[in-house]
């Protein structure tokens, strides 16, 4: 199915879906004697305008990173009629997200005969991210020099994108990945950096002000997951932890 950028969308309704407005008329309505058709062009135009609308609004990406979109969704068969419809209401399924391989509802809500179908759609996120530079096999220690930056989409898959390095260097590659792939979410295991029992700094951040401390961790330390950390003093404060050194706790 050809696509094209946000621009311009390109519509087209599954066959599947033809098949199946045989089996459930109150769904896809057949239009009856004497009552006007809905116009494709016009539920296209409505359903572009939503989108548009929808996408500017929708804040996806990682705080402070936009991101580039671009949409693709189907296009009404011709051979679908659809009853004339004062009002169609463009919806997102419940459970989906305009994001990826999703779709787009339609629903009549004033008209003749109440009707829905739906518009299968692809959403492209592009931004930056770190892809690996050649192949990398499974219990791979990934180092500095493993991947680089480049623009990917990052709605290819579901899991996140890991945009800082501090979150793979020295994590293991939990499956073969290929060149140009870009790092994710499930593809690597956050490294161990210290054990129980470890010194540790702890940097306690709040609005304007940073503090830093000494304490000793009560259990290993993995990059990006929590700790506890006992004070001196005896106080225990739990936080985030960042390197083989440092604790960082948000207060």
């Amino acid at each position: 199915m050809a696509t094209r950028r946000s621009s311009r969308f390109v519509f087209r309704l599954p066959a599947v879906l033809l098949a199946l407005s045989a089996a459930a008329a109150p769904l896809f309505a057949q239009v009856a004697p004497g009552v006007p058709e809905a116009s494709n062009a016009a539920l296209e135009s409505s359903s572009r305008q939503w989108l548009d609308g929808e996408i500017a609004r929708g804040g996806q990406g990682a705080p402070g990173m936009p991101l580039r979109m671009e949409v693709s969704v189907g296009q009404l068969d011709s051979r679908l009629r659809l009853a004339a419809c004062a009002k169609v209401e463009p919806y997102i399924p419940a459970g989906m997200r305009l994001w990826g391989k999703t779709r787009l509802g339609l629903r009549c809500v004033d008209g003749p005969v109440r009707w829905n179908v739906f518009l299968p759609i692809q959403v492209k996120a592009f931004g930056p991210a770190w892809v690996v530079r050649g192949p990398v096999q499974s219990g791979t220690t990934l180092g500095a020099a493993d991947a680089m930056q480049a623009e990917v989409d990052w709605a290819e898959e579901p899991m996140a994108v890991l945009g800082d390095p501090a979150q793979w260097v020295g994590a293991t590659v939990v499956r073969n990945l290929n060149a140009g792939q870009a790092l994710r979410v499930s593809m690597v295991r956050a490294a161990q950096v210290f054990d129980a029992g470890s010194n540790v700094r702890v940097v306690a951040e709040g609005p304007g002000y940073s503090v830093t401390s000494d304490g000793q961790a009560v259990g290993a330390g993995i990059v990006g997951q929590t700790v506890r950390v006992r004070m001196e003093g005896g106080r225990f404060m739990t936080g985030t932890v960042v390197d083989s050194r440092t604790v960082r706790v948000a207060i």
